[in-house]
């Protein structure tokens, strides 16, 4: 089983789902941390407050429409909004399925599982990156 690190050392191109432009929100905190680590971010948003552009990256509305490999998915919208989230992630062949804190689903991972995506859920990718980063096991 991979853990959080494993996922994050092999990872490049993160697509973070619900990431938009206001800077006070966590997905925008926890997005920029990781881009100035190295990672390549790919703003996937929809919904009220649309940009072509953040955090100097295209925006894509979906998974779907992202050229190119995603290696990690990193889903920032409610529990109950996940489903869809995943099974895109399933179909383009992402290699991961990251749930931040706080959000959950049980049967969407087990599915994401299934087709043979690490999935871990409940976690914050930044405060495991620092974790990795200091030396930690996880």
């Amino acid at each position: 089983m991979e853990t959080a690190h494993d996922v994050l050392r092999r990872a490049r191109a993160i697509g973070v789902v619900g990431l938009d432009s206001r800077v006070n929100r966590p997905a925008y905190e926890i997005a920029s941390y990781l881009k100035e680590h190295g990672y390549r971010i790919i703003p996937i948003h929809r919904g009220r407050h649309p940009a072509d552009e953040i955090l100097g990256e295209r925006a894509y509305e979906s998974l779907r429409d992202v050229p190119g490999h995603v290696d990690l998915v990193d889903v920032f919208v409610r529990s109950d909004q996940t489903d869809p989230v995943i099974d895109d992630a399933i179909a383009i062949g992402a290699d991961c399925v990251w749930l931040q804190v706080g959000i959950t689903n049980d049967a969407g991972l087990a599915r994401a599982s299934k087709a043979g995506l690490a999935t871990i859920q409940d976690h914050c990718a930044m405060v495991e990156h620092k974790a990795m980063a200091a030396g930690a096991d996880g």
